[in-house]
């Protein structure tokens, strides 16, 4: 009876946490669990996000998984359809419909599993991420190593001059840094 009625309950998981904190690669972790124990996955992200590959999502740390690239949150319910289990990466670069969406799916019985940065560059809320956060079961905020001082960090501080909202990079543009670390960084850059 347990087991019929939690098949039947959809849920909504998030991972979020600053860039170079292991959100992808646990997504792709909760992800190949899922497809182990047989279970229909599929697994979105956005179109701009061509970093690594443009049909998979993939770690910084190289692990992957097959992905579908979409430009709008609506087009997942019309590809999920049939499955068990969808895995969103980078869910920041999303507009907020996503939150509808990803609620719509979890009515469904569909286990949602999101993952993205939770602030963006300045430390603000990034995207539909707050509003996926207040919505969600289970949320699981995981944290980088500041690059500066060997804290737990969840800043992603941005090394270039750029302000636009968003710039895709590595470590060439991004830098994880704890909060003190952060805010050092945020008074000398306004400084200079």
């Amino acid at each position: 009876m347990f087991l019929e009625i939690a098949k039947k309950a959809g849920s909504i998981e998030v991972i979020c946490g600053s860039m170079f904190s292991g959100k992808t690669e646990e997504l792709i972790r909760r992800m190949k669990r899922a497809q182990f124990a047989k279970q229909k996955v599929e697994i979105y992200k956005p179109c701009i996000d061509v970093r690594y590959s443009e049909d998979e999502v993939v770690s910084h740390d190289a692990h992957s998984i097959p992905s579908t690239p979409i430009d709008s949150p609506a087009s997942m319910l019309l590809l999920s359809s049939d499955v068990e289990v969808v895995g969103i990466d980078e869910a920041q670069f999303f507009d907020e419909t996503l939150v509808e969406v990803v609620q719509t799916l979890a009515n469904r019985g569909i286990r949602v599993i999101v993952a993205g940065l939770d602030t963006d560059f300045m430390g603000k809320p990034f995207g539909p991420m707050p509003a996926l956060m207040a919505v969600a079961e289970d949320i699981q905020k995981v944290h980088a190593i500041c690059v500066k001082c060997g804290s737990p960090a969840n800043h992603s501080h941005r090394l270039s001059k750029s302000s636009e909202l968003v710039v895709l990079g590595e470590t060439d543009i991004y830098e994880p840094l704890c909060r003190h670390c952060y805010n050092e960084a945020m008074k000398e850059e306004k400084e200079a």
